[in-house]
């Protein structure tokens, strides 16, 4: 797709415009208490006297399907291998973006975040494995290593002006780094063996994305069907299907759908055009429509897909899917022999060791070692305490934490007795998170939060 020499221009200024960062930070920051609470329900509905009701749901079957293409499973697969596809769009669609002109757009920017996400991913992988000898339990070694954006954000929302933007920047970096290795952990280590006729589906709905991009539909509701085809493809081939939602938001353009001519000049065009009709005395809809639809391309064309498709599901993966997957999922029993039956401790100690301990350690430990190496800088206004407090914040599994659960263990006292273990992980970093910020990043505006941080930088 060729560019004009005004689209460069034209495209930053919308972006800036509806600051897409500050937009993403407030979705995530508002949901981790949505999420908080979504995740109560569920251990408090599966503990009390109505518990076989909460179990009867999510294993209540659901046939979903068109003519011979039918699939029946239960609820709770529907949730974390259907709707959690679009949680893993809307971070594919991040993901794009940022490699264009975000924070991964350039390698000077992104050898921070990743340096930190390499070491918070290997630390707890490694205690893990050292407290966890039996191979059923070995499975379970990428539990400890994933971050939730949604709850660490929400703490960070919770300390306000004690810290500065440029921290919420690096701990967006490192979860969104930290999800794209979720992502290969996921197709590399929790995949069955493969069907290779059944990637042919998957390689088929991926041309449909092609042709439909080159015939110019710029709205999102004609990819719904190279959507669909690519999730079968890959849940026939054994791949988890949720890597189709990913693949998809990395197939996204990050070019506005104009990008030969100047839309802003098209949509001042369309009002002229409505403006003379109204004023002729043509007030029909025949008369009226034409430039409503001229109105309506010039706005497709001031912000890339990637940027509209991603503002459209955010809030609905926020506020919606991801609080229906801690419902269907963080109900777990907390009496009975499935809590703390055999090998259960060692599966609490490195879950739990892996986030609490392991998280900060292997984040402080890479991000020292870079710098000292020279491979990076720590950004302006941010010091060793500001890198201490996302190291805390990064072991804030959750969400993905209890998705690779789901696919490590089958159900059962060792898949509850990891959920149970990523809870408590998870509450104690964010505790640990909000009590070091406090007391680590005193109260002050953002200037000045700048100047002391960089005090102590060195």
């Amino acid at each position: 797709m060729n560019r004009s020499t005004a689209q460069p221009k034209t495209v930053p200024a919308g972006a800036r415009l509806l600051k897409p960062f500050e937009r993403f930070i407030h979705v995530e920051a508002s949901s981790g208490t949505v999420l908080l609470l979504a995740a109560m329900i569920a251990l408090v509905w599966a503990n009390s006297p109505w518990a076989g009701s909460y179990h009867a749901l999510w294993e209540m079957p659901l046939t979903l399907g068109i003519g011979a293409l039918v699939v029946t499973e239960s609820l709770h697969f529907w949730i974390n291998d259907g709707l959690m596809t679009i949680f893993f769009l809307v971070v594919g669609l991040e993901i794009r973006r940022e490699l264009h002109e975000g924070t991964l757009s350039s390698v000077r920017a992104m050898a921070l975040p990743a340096a930190a996400a390499f070491g918070g991913i290997v630390m707890p992988a490694v205690i893990y494995l050292l407290l966890n000898h039996d191979p059923e339990l070995r499975a379970g070694w990428a539990v400890p290593t994933a971050t939730d954006i949604a709850f660490a954000v929400g703490v960070l929302a919770l300390l306000g002006k004690r810290v500065p933007m440029a921290l919420r920047v690096l701990l967006l970096a490192l979860a969104i780094i930290d999800d794209i290795a979720a992502i290969l952990i996921i197709a590399l280590f929790y995949s069955k063996a493969i069907e290779p006729l059944a990637l042919l589906v998957t390689a088929s709905g991926i041309g449909l994305v092609f042709l439909f991009q080159r015939l110019g539909l710029r709205t999102a509701w004609p990819y719904v069907l190279p959507g669909a085809v690519i999730w079968v493809g890959m849940f026939k081939a054994g791949v988890h299907p949720s890597i189709s939602g990913v693949l998809c938001g990395l197939l996204t353009p990050v070019a506005p759908a104009f990008a030969t001519e100047n839309p802003l000049g098209r949509a001042a065009l369309a009002l002229q055009k409505f403006s003379d009709r109204l004023r002729g005395g043509r007030r029909d809809p025949e008369s009226l429509l034409p430039p409503f639809r001229e109105l309506r391309d010039a706005q497709l064309g001031m912000l890339s897909p990637v940027v509209r498709v991603q503002a459209a599901l955010h809030p609905w993966v926020a506020f919606g899917i991801m609080p229906l997957f801690a419902l269907a999922n963080a109900g777990v029993p907390l009496t009975g022999g499935a809590i703390w039956g055999d090998g259960a401790w060692s599966l609490y100690a490195g879950i739990v060791g892996g986030l609490v301990l392991g998280k900060p350690l292997g984040v402080m430990c890479a991000t020292y070692l870079a710098v000292r190496m020279g491979w990076c800088v720590l950004p302006e206004g941010v010091g060793w305490r500001g890198i201490g407090l996302v190291a805390c914040l990064a072991g804030i599994g959750f969400t993905m934490s209890i998705f690779i659960a789901n696919l490590a263990f089958a159900a059962g006292d060792r898949l509850t007795q990891a959920t149970f273990a990523v809870l408590v992980a998870s509450t104690l970093a964010g505790i640990i998170g909000l009590l070091l910020g406090r007391f680590l990043l005193p109260v002050r505006g953002m200037d000045s939060a700048s100047t002391h941080e960089a005090g102590v930088t060195s």
